[in-house]
């Protein structure tokens, strides 16, 4: 087999016309020069070197050879830099997926960190909520994964199973849950609502995770939900409980970038968390850039 030291080697005799003179060059032995080619001949099969004098000449094999390594060493040293750039993060891409409320609450300060302090590292983003975001992650689509999983609740979320058994997990942010309420509703001056108290309500509800984990909870505490309305954009379901035709439980970080207009935000009893954590795979995880990227996610959730 061909080694790329080796024709390091032969280029180093062919442009010196030595051993002793490519020796000098390359900062070994002249013993040294004369092992590795006759290394380089025999996985060659045929002589690539002649001597002529005091000099050596190439055959007609060795000047191609030297024709072929001039490219291939070429590309080799452009392939090491550019390895060597993302190495020390001043190249490389990471491809993130998140969640509406994640890519408008910790998305926007950790790709801001991210940049100043690695501008060579581009960061790009998509939307998906999981379990999507978790198969285009398995799937090659993507680097990193936000996402989201709520407690078990009789052990109906598939989420809270095996489901990131396979990945590295690095957790953000414990997301609580607040009820919102139209602005006049009775409860709305009380700043606190337990579940059972909004049995009779008509329920706005979230994406199919989110609403599979709310009937969840509100049959743990004693009803099933009158779900009128179910959408996964958070603004409508504002908008709705704000027009007063109903109640909903979201999470906070949803609240963030949302000004809840003519409706009343209270605390929902008993507390309910989601788990928002950043998942990549275990031969991503140690990317310089992707590590990166990771820390500047905890860091957001931090501020």
């Amino acid at each position: 087999m061909i080694e790329a030291r080796h024709l390091r080697v032969l280029r180093a005799v062919a442009r010196s016309g030595s051993f002793s003179a490519a020796a000098r060059e390359l900062g070994c032995t002249q013993p040294a020069v004369s092992q590795q080619m006759k290394a380089l001949e025999q996985s060659a099969g045929t002589p690539l070197l002649v001597r002529a004098g005091r000099e050596m000449r190439l055959t007609q094999a060795g000047e191609a050879l030297v024709r072929h390594a001039v490219g291939i060493l070429a590309g080799l040293t452009a392939a090491e830099e550019e390895i060597a750039a993302i190495a020390g993060l001043r190249a490389g891409r990471v491809r993130l997926v998140s969640f509406p409320s994640g890519s408008s609450t910790l998305v926007p300060t950790a790709l801001a960190t991210m940049r100043a302090a690695h501008p060579g590292t581009r960061v790009s983003l998509v939307e998906a909520e999981p379990p999507r975001s978790i198969e285009m992650l398995r799937n090659g689509d993507c680097e990193i994964a936000l996402a989201f999983r709520y407690p078990e609740v009789r052990g109906a979320d598939p989420a809270a199973g095996a489901e990131w058994d396979d990945l590295v997990v690095r957790p953000i942010l414990a997301d609580r849950l607040v009820g919102l309420v139209p602005a006049g509703h009775r409860l709305a001056k009380a700043g606190v609502a337990r579940f059972a108290e909004l049995a009779d309500e008509p329920w706005i509800a979230g994406c199919p995770r989110c609403r599979r984990h709310l009937v969840e909870v509100c049959e743990s505490a004693g009803f099933t939900p009158r779900i009128d309305f179910a959408t996964d954009d958070y603004p409508a379901v504002i908008g709705l409980v704000g027009a007063g035709l109903g109640v909903a439980a979201l999470p906070e970080l949803t609240l963030a970038s949302v000004r809840p207009k003519g409706a009343t935000a209270v605390r929902l009893e008993p507390a309910v968390h989601r788990e928002i954590v950043a998942l990549t795979l275990p031969d991503l995880a140690q990317v310089p850039a992707v590590e990166a990227t990771l820390d500047k996610l905890v860091d957001a959730a931090g501020r």
